[in-house]
């Protein structure tokens, strides 16, 4: 099968390598997925580079965790009903080393749930780390109806889906972007509000859309270089659910200020949430696909010959949505 991998860590350009592998076949509980596109998010490009030297203690590595296509095999165990099935997946290279930068994968069956005829199979492939992410981060703590949350980099992969699942769960979403496309882009997904997180004191901004009142939710993509602001705005007993912290890798707590406003302070990360929160979401993304009510935004999409630049326009940023490779060409 034609597939992309790397068998040492550094640049992309480095270290990728396009070629053939052996088909997988599926094992028992496994399906095996003929894939008709693959995701790219920060977590692939980061192990690439070297997060975790022990990656490749087992041989190389096919990356990525989200992608889309059709069953093709089932293994013991699974209902041959499934073959023929579409389907995204999604952890396909979490605690493993094949992943779904390839023509096919064989990976746990519920690890392949059904994707909704509505949606095309580049759609699928933003479902895994973005639309779960942002679910997550979004519900984690209980019902949000009627409070006001605000969502940090809004026009970002995960903000994107953070402002439509609170919007559809009727909160009230105040985003922060940099620029007038970008505040554009919070306000078609949904946000009623939109200030500038590079403004000096743009936590005041904050509270005049809220009419004075603090927030109660805080869904950040910048924790540590955030954090400062978060504690001006937030009220007590607030939450700050976070599911990065780039400029600041190591932030430092105020912990006396955050004891006394009583603060939940939630890390995110799709691999570890907890199994019935990964199946709510499923279903929750299922249901607003089928209804025509779920936006999304594909910046990039490349043929599988341009993996490399797949890689490279992750780390480089700095536009809107998410990079899909489709394996067919």
């Amino acid at each position: 099968m034609k597939a992309a991998w790397f068998e040492s860590f550094g640049p992309a350009n480095e270290t990728i390598i396009i070629g053939e592998q052996d088909k997988p076949a599926p094992g028992v509980g496994e399906v095996l997925v003929k894939l008709k596109t693959t995701g790219v998010n920060p977590s692939d490009v980061k192990k690439r580079a070297g997060a975790f030297p022990n990656l490749l203690d087992g041989g190389l590595v096919i990356p990525h965790s989200d992608g889309a296509g059709t069953i093709e095999a089932v293994g013991e165990g699974v209902d041959a009903s499934r073959i023929g099935e579409r389907v995204f997946v999604y952890q396909a290279q979490y605690g493993r080393r094949l992943g779904s930068a390839a023509e096919y994968v064989a990976l746990d069956s519920n690890r392949a749930p059904s994707l909704p005829d509505e949606a095309s199979f580049a759609e699928g492939a933003c479902i895994g780390i973005p639309i779960m992410t942002a679910h997550r981060c979004v519900f984690a703590d209980g019902d949000i109806t009627g409070q006001t949350i605000v969502v940090t980099g809004g026009a970002g992969r995960v903000g994107h889906y953070a402002i439509q699942w609170a919007k559809h769960a009727g909160a009230t979403v105040i985003a922060t972007a940099s620029n007038e496309a970008d505040r554009e882009a919070c306000r078609q997904a949904g946000a009623d509000h939109v200030v500038n997180h590079r403004d000096e004191s743009w936590g005041d901004a904050v509270l005049a859309c809220n009419n004075g009142e603090k927030i109660d939710r805080v869904v950040d993509v910048e924790f540590g270089a955030n954090l400062p602001e978060v504690l001006r705005f937030i009220r007590i007993g607030g939450t700050i659910a976070t599911y990065s912290s780039t400029q600041v890798k190591e932030p430092q707590l105020p912990f006396v200020q955050m004891m006394f406003l009583d603060l939940t302070l939630r890390m995110v990360i799709v691999y570890a949430m907890p199994e019935e929160a990964k199946e709510q979401a499923i279903a929750d993304t299922c249901e607003l696909m089928r209804a025509g009510k779920l936006q999304h935004r594909i910046a990039h999409n490349l043929p599988f010959s341009e993996m490399v630049q797949a890689q490279e326009l992750i780390e480089q940023g700095g536009f809107r949505g998410c990079v899909i490779v489709s394996i067919d060409e």
